[in-house]
C-alpha cells in the first residue's frame, strides 16, 4: 500500500466524527445501560436475586433513555448499545415482576404453602432417619 491510499482510507474511517475531526465517542450512559441490562437479566434469572435485578433493570432503563438522548449529539455514538441495554433492562424488569407476582400468588395460596411445608417436613424426617 502506498501512503496516498492509506490517507484516503483513513479519511473516511470516522464517518461520525466530531467537530475537530476527532473520532466519535460512545455514550457512557449507553455503555452503562448495557452493563446494567445484562446484570439485571442475570440477577432475575437466578430467582434468588430477582429483587436486585428489578432495581438494576430500572437503573438500566433510565440509563438507556439517557444514552439514546446523548447519542443524538454530534460526535457521540452508541445508539445501538443504548437500545440493547434498554431492551435487556425491560426484559429483566418484566421477568422480575412476573416472578414476584408468581411468588406472591403462591405464598397467598394456603394449600400450596401447606404442601410445601409437608414436603420440607418429609425431607427432614428422611434426613433424621
Amino acid at each position: 500500500m502506498t501512503a496516498s491510499s492509506e490517507s484516503a482510507r483513513g479519511a473516511g474511517a470516522s464517518t461520525r466524527a466530531g467537530r475537530a475531526g476527532t473520532a466519535a465517542k460512545t455514550s457512557t450512559a449507553a455503555a452503562f445501560a448495557l452493563v446494567f441490562g445484562v446484570a439485571a437479566l442475570f440477577s432475575v434469572l437466578t430467582a434468588i436475586l430477582a429483587w436486585i435485578g428489578v432495581v438494576l433493570a430500572v437503573v438500566g432503563i433510565v440509563l438507556g433513555v439517557a444514552g439514546l438522548k446523548m447519542a443524538t449529539r454530534p460526535g457521540v455514538t452508541g445508539r445501538g448499545v443504548a437500545i440493547g441495554g434498554l431492551v435487556l433492562s425491560v426484559i429483566a424488569l418484566l421477568l422480575g415482576l412476573a416472578l414476584g407476582a408468581g411468588i406472591t400468588t403462591f405464598l397467598n395460596n394456603e394449600g400450596a404453602v401447606d404442601r410445601l411445608q409437608q414436603q420440607v417436613d418429609d425431607l427432614r424426617d428422611r434426613l433424621d432417619s
